[in-house]
């Protein structure tokens, strides 16, 4: 840094896309600094190392840096703030004499993961929405930047690669777990077919998208790059984000399918980890790693399977603190019946895309965990039922989910839910509970996952994807309610039943009528008896406070008849 007298360096997690999982060639921060979280910011001086990143990641971090770093806690009041503004654009647009210079170095030193060039990209088949297409989208485009009172200039250029996708309903795979590739689109206020739209390479496509594409811009597709002056990219910088945020709801591709059927064959894979694991744990055999291998290797024997959606979590005892821990050869733990164990994890289909946690104990949970497991799940559920007008934001049901932990002083450091796409990226902005999502919206899916995480000691977390339905009230109309579509039962060991309300019994035992009405069909088409045996198992209904009032009553007159007709005989 001293000879090209650098004062100092920003690394970002993201990459040129501003993508939030990235290709192994754009990990900078994970090469630099250890860390390979997918948040964090890192500033480099001549004299000083300080990650920057949030509260999901202060124990990874801390784990992963050596002493040469120093870590700033984003959220925390005493931390040192500084204010960054990244200015990213394709590499054709000139921007001075700035040079990647930590790529050169990895050059020189390691082996640089090179950018992607065997990638299939394929046009959706009879899984896509055939009533929204790319020119219903563009028009989209235009309304919402009128809306805004933003005029596309020179034209708007969309970076990232979801966008992309989602304007085409093209899917490629040139991030690992996302089904995106590398691409800029320019779209303007009058024109969108007449030009190059976008810059990718003609030889990686498949035949079929080939096609798709040619008809889509009535010309031949070409191998061109569009250049464009840094000026165009100066005019048009300050309208993307107000014209991308209104546009992400008509470019998703979420609530477009029947929900329930990806779902469903996810649930099996899901169950059959959670059944495996019942009978191996207890031998001491498996570890973190091989139960990770194990349900993403059930899941690529399902219909339509793609892959995983993000790098599964799978952790346990002091692992599971760790909200977004991933297991490597180095850090697997052996799976005990003495610890809890938290799998997260999900599946790209080309019907769908999933995302789930459940968090189970073999052994015998201590107090402290089972009110700690259900006063998450009373999050979840609460969230689950909630019942609200059309429009809501999800940061103002937010804290239904945090309530139950609330009341006894626990709490999480990470948001509740977030969007997740449909054979697209699993996490999927602007949907969601935080400040900045928009409001809820017939047909779209959020994940719900309220945990708890004792450092050290174990880690809870319910994740259940849901969609948005109507609701049915006894005077209103317009107003929501969420259906919950991720089909795999709790831990029942862990639920303290004594803590969960009548309401919440009640729609606990309705989910578990659901997995058996959806998931029990497809255990039995896929012939898996036993799965489907540990499935009923598992989704026995729960007793009500009527139902135990019931029972006692019958207890009751079983035990005093017979002293009474003993008195009667004395």
């Amino acid at each position: 840094m001293i000879p090209l007298n650098i004062s100092a360096y920003i690394i970002p997690a993201t990459d040129a896309h501003l993508s939030e999982y990235i290709a192994p060639r754009d990990a900078r921060l994970a090469w630099m600094s250890g860390f390979t979280g997918s948040a964090g910011t890192a500033v480099i001086t001549q004299n000083k190392a300080v990650l920057w990143t949030d509260s999901r990641y202060w124990i990874q971090a801390e784990r992963q840096m050596d002493c040469n770093w120093e870590l700033q806690r984003d959220g925390e009041e005493q931390i040192m703030r500084v204010k960054l503004i990244f200015y990213t654009c394709p590499n054709e647009v000139e921007r001075g004499t700035w040079q990647m210079k930590v790529d050169q170095i990895r050059a020189q030193i390691s082996d640089n993961p090179y950018k992607p060039t065997a990638v299939l990209l394929s046009a959706l088949d009879e899984t896509a929405c055939k009533h929204k297409t790319a020119q219903h989208k563009a028009i989209s485009c235009r309304r919402v930047s009128l809306n805004f009172s933003v005029k596309l200039l020179s034209g708007q250029t969309f970076q990232l690669v979801s966008l992309f996708s989602g304007l085409f309903n093209l899917r490629g795979n040139d991030i690992p777990f996302n089904p995106f590739f590398y691409s800029y689109t320019l779209l303007s206020m009058d024109e969108i077919w007449q030009v190059p739209l976008f810059h990718i390479n003609s030889t990686i496509l498949s035949w079929c998208a080939v096609q798709f594409l040619t008809n889509l811009l009535h010309q031949a597709l070409r191998n061109e790059v569009f250049h464009l002056k840094a000026t165009a990219f100066d005019n048009m910088h300050g309208h993307v984000d107000l014209v991308v945020y209104g546009l992400k709801p008509d470019l998703s591709t979420m609530g477009e399918h029947p929900s329930f059927f990806p779902q469903v064959r996810d649930a099996v894979a899901v169950m059959q980890l959670l059944m495996w694991l019942e009978k191996k744990v207890p031998e001491g055999t498996e570890n973190e790693l091989t139960a990770a291998h194990f349900v993403d290797q059930c899941r690529s024997e399902q219909k339509n399977s793609r892959g995983p959606s993000f790098e599964t979590i799978s952790a346990s005892g002091p692992n599971a603190a760790l909200a977004h821990y991933s297991p490597s050869n180095e850090t697997a733990r052996k799976l005990s019946v003495d610890e809890m164990y938290l799998v997260d994890s999900g599946g790209q289909y080309l019907d769908g895309t999933t995302d789930i946690t459940r968090t189970v104990h073999w052994g015998k949970p201590t107090d402290f965990q089972k009110e700690a497991y259900t006063r998450v799940l009373m999050g979840n559920i609460e969230i689950s039922r909630t019942i609200f007008p059309a429009g809501t934001r999800g940061v103002n049901m937010e804290m239904l989910g945090r309530r139950a932990l609330w009341e006894v002083g626990l709490n999480y450091g990470h948001g509740t839910g977030h969007g997740v796409g449909n054979y697209f990226g699993v996490h999927e902005w602007p949907v969601g509970f935080q400040s900045n999502n928009i409001p809820f919206q017939e047909g779209m899916f959020t994940s719900i996952e309220p945990g708890y995480y004792k450092e050290n000691d174990f880690g809870i977390r319910i994740e259940d994807i849901a969609v948005t339905v109507p609701a049915t009230t006894k005077y209103g109309n317009n107003y929501l309610t969420f259906e919950t579509v991720s089909l795999v039962p709790y831990d029942r060991k862990l639920i303290n039943t004594s803590l969960l309300s009548p309401e919440q019994l009640h729609w606990l035992n309705k989910y578990y009528e659901t997995i058996r009405s959806m998931v029990g069909p497809e255990l039995e088409r896929q012939a898996l008896k036993e799965e489907y045996d540990w499935m009923m198992k598992h989704t026995a209904p729960f007793l009500t406070a009527g139902a135990s009032a019931v029972i006692s009553s019958v207890t009751l007159l079983v035990t005093v008849l017979p002293s009474v007709l003993l008195y009667n005989l004395l």
